[in-house]
């Protein structure tokens, strides 16, 4: 990484390296999680750039803490250019269309990048097929950060070779993917876009595929021990040929924000203060992440099973895409009776909670998550065992990274967005009291666990290759 200054150790100035995260929490967190990695352990100086206003009420909250609370991270404002949003299909995914918003107002970069002297660009996987002319007019490499699992890296990576393979074999549709120096992923587990040549996600996903070997370098939110085959094939130029260096950083540590108080005051009880008064692991805490709601009636089922499994249960319910939308009260989406039944061994809010916070804490024993993929990397830093339901996207292949690490348990029928049916109530309990009282999958986690905290301290495997990409 050049800097015009010179070397920090004889005098000259820090590497200036700017960031461009896009548009959501699952997009956002890791950004500013290496923001303060670079900036506060690794000698850089560090700018964020940021699109107001955003999605979500959580992204908004989240940049003015993280800015709040680590002032040395600048912020450098991009107005985006005109959208039309008519243009899609009504009802089109919200945070889809802010990706494509952006990737049309990349050119904007040009004179806000060139006025603040940056040493390197880090951008987002969603952007970096247009971020990264931007990068090569102004002569700064450019890096991506990869949010999602290596195991999907290798699919971006390799996807537009298998779309030309298939279309010079006159072969119609998304199969299995056979990736090389990988794994095969089912076709079931395919994002659900990707079987839709001409969906607006699609097109995104496979020009920026086309674009990874461009990139001066990639870094991957993860670690050896949970991926060891995606990332040594990945290293190893198995997947795709030429490919930049990848540097497996993770997990990317969360840092130490305070809470927004408006989100502590929606929720009817302090969550840590209930989860200290419960018995060591014995506590099942259900998440499924701030990018998509779950269907009525799947939280029904989900209720349901929560009930019967007779486990206490911290719960964080989500009925809406974006959570500037949701006006719904816990009553109305779950019932009064309900409510009332598992009073006495339960926690449910609509409030944002510190997940790390959560997962540390020695009362939680196992976490239902939809496998968000920082959802994934914070179990595994805490050695918290999962159990999978994943609803869209790249959830199914972080799923699969899941059982094949042994950090949980993934029921592959299960469905998810766009299939036919739910999970039943009676099949999530049997799942929960099975992992809740599985020795072999709570060590697995454990052991993982202090695989991802050697992997992050000094001279560890994530540590090095961040040192490494700041020296480039």
């Amino acid at each position: 990484m050049p800097s015009s200054g010179g070397d920090v150790a004889s005098g000259g100035r820090r590497p200036h390296v700017v960031l461009i995260p896009s548009a959501g929490m699952g997009h956002l967190v890791p950004f500013g999680r290496l923001a303060v990695a670079l900036s506060s352990g690794h000698g850089c100086d560090v700018s964020l750039v940021t699109v107001l206003p955003t999605v979500s009420a959580a992204e908004s909250n989240h940049l003015d803490a993280l800015l709040g609370a680590f002032p040395a991270v600048r912020r450098l404002e991009l107005e985006l250019a005109p959208f039309d949003a008519s243009e899609f299909p009504r009802g089109a995914d919200p945070f889809f269309l802010r990706f494509e918003a952006m990737r049309r107002s990349a050119p904007l970069l040009v004179p806000l990048l060139a006025g603040a002297a940056a040493s390197a660009l880090v951008t987002d996987i969603t952007l970096s097929s247009v971020v990264i002319p931007v990068a090569d007019e102004l002569r700064l490499p450019c890096h991506i950060l990869f949010t999602a699992s290596a195991a999907m890296l290798s699919l971006c990576a390799y996807f537009p070779t298998y779309l030309d393979a298939n279309a010079a074999a006159g072969v119609h549709g998304v199969g299995d993917v056979d990736i090389p120096g990988v794994y095969r992923i089912p076709k079931s587990s395919i994002p659900q876009a990707l079987h839709d040549p001409n969906h607006l996600f699609t097109r995104q996903f496979v020009a920026n595929g086309r674009s990874l070997s461009r990139a001066a370098g990639i870094l991957i939110n993860t670690f050896d021990a949970l991926e060891p085959d995606a990332v040594a094939a990945l290293w190893q130029g198995s997947v795709a040929s030429p490919f930049p260096p990848v540097f497996a950083v993770g997990p990317l540590l969360p840092a130490n924000i305070p809470p927004p108080a408006s989100n502590q005051s929606k929720s009817p009880a302090n969550y840590i203060d209930w989860l200290d008064a419960q018995p060591a692991r014995s506590v099942v805490y259900v998440s499924f992440g701030s990018r998509k709601a779950v269907s009525g009636e799947q939280l029904k089922q989900l209720a349901a099973g929560l009930e019967s499994s007779n486990h206490r249960f911290l719960w964080v319910v989500k009925s809406t895409v974006v959570d500037r939308d949701d006006a719904g009260e816990i009553t109305s989406l779950l019932g009064e009776e309900f409510l009332d039944r598992v009073q006495n061994r339960s926690l449910i809010t609509k409030a944002w909670v510190e997940q790390e916070e959560v997962l540390n804490h020695k009362s939680v024993g196992l976490f239902i998550s939809h496998c968000g993929w920082n959802s994934v990397t914070e179990a595994a830093a805490s050695g918290v065992p999962v159990l999978a339901l994943p609803r869209f996207g790249d959830q199914r292949v972080n799923a699969g990274v899941v059982a094949r690490a042994g950090l949980g348990v993934w029921v592959e029928r299960w469905s998810w967005e766009g299939e036919e049916g739910v999970v039943s109530g009676e099949e999530i309990s049997e799942k929960v009291k099975a992992v809740m009282g599985d020795e072999v999958v709570r060590r697995k986690a454990a052991s993982l666990g202090e695989a991802a905290a050697a992997a992050v301290d000094d001279g560890g495997s994530s540590y090095r290759c961040l040192a490494e990409f700041v020296r480039l």
